[in-house]
């Protein structure tokens, strides 16, 4: 078991990194708010395959959480985070975990990241200035730890097209690399919030991964019939409230037109109890509807 290094200040990561770099080595940088699960820990050994050095943040960032939400709930498990990593196959070497103050001298940060238009739809719509939040503290961590690839999951499939966006506009130095959607056996995708639900919650939970599946088993009959099919597993959950269920073109995050043809990506978040979970899955429609 090797327990990564854990570095809490910006001036000693950048150190750290920094022999990195004199030592010839790539970085790959993992960004995190911890609680973590199989599905980061997936992202870590993707980090490894990518890099020579892989370092870990953990921060629950304030910036993104707006006001009702879980920000002074969400777990906080900094040591199990760390015993995790160590027991993995594929470890990070270090873990940055710095406090608010250290990331936000000031109290707050006066200057953000706008996040665009994007942002302002499906999970923008119901949790407004979060991307901005996200896009800020990504943006951060990146000037900090200047890592050549960052890894991110595809669950959270917007945020991740937000930060490639913002890479790409701002021509940032460094590669976004999104890796597959861990989930459990019975298609439950892995979160850290899924801790939140009990146990007759999480039976409800599945009908997310369940309608996913049922749109794609319609994608043949197009995008309107396979978001029907989707909705109508939701019709059958009366005890699960759908935010929202939509097709949107990857390439765009616009909505597929119902007749829509080629990639497309299903989209949905929906609240069991207290507990607010989103899931996605791509589909390809080959022909309209």
């Amino acid at each position: 078991m090797t327990t990564p290094q854990l570095l809490t200040t910006v001036a000693v990561t950048r150190a750290f990194v920094r022999a990195a770099r004199a030592a010839g080595k790539t970085v790959a940088l993992v960004p995190t708010m911890g609680a973590l699960h199989d599905g980061h820990l997936s992202l870590v050994a993707r980090g490894r395959e990518l890099a020579d050095v892989v370092v870990v943040s953990i921060f629950v960032n304030p910036l993104q959480f707006g006001a009702g939400e879980d920000f002074d709930t969400y777990p906080r498990t900094l040591d199990a985070d760390l015993a995790a990593l160590g027991a993995a196959a594929e470890t990070a070497d270090a873990v940055f975990a710095p406090t608010a103050a250290e990331m936000y001298p000031a109290g707050a940060a006066q200057t953000t990241v706008h996040a665009g238009p994007v942002a302002n739809v499906l999970e923008g719509a119901v949790r407004p200035g979060h991307f901005d939040g996200v896009l800020t503290v990504v943006a951060k961590l990146f000037n900090i730890v200047q890592p050549d690839v960052a890894v991110f999951g595809r669950k959270d499939a917007q945020q991740a097209f937000l930060i490639t966006q913002m890479v790409a506009d701002l021509d940032l130095p460094v590669t976004i690399d999104q890796a597959p959607i861990v989930r459990e056996a019975d298609g439950l995708a892995l979160s850290s919030r899924n801790r939140y639900l009990a146990e007759d919650e999480r039976v409800l939970a599945l009908v997310l991964s369940s309608a996913l599946r049922a749109a794609a088993e319609a994608s043949a009959a197009g995008p309107a019939a396979a978001r029907a099919a989707g909705l109508a597993r939701f019709d059958q959950a009366p005890d699960v409230r759908l935010d929202y269920l939509v097709i949107v073109d990857p390439a765009t995050f616009e909505p597929l037109e119902d007749d829509g043809v080629g990639d497309g990506l299903a989209l949905v978040a929906a609240r069991v109890g207290a507990t607010r979970l989103i899931d996605n899955l791509a589909l390809t429609f080959a022909t309209a509807g």
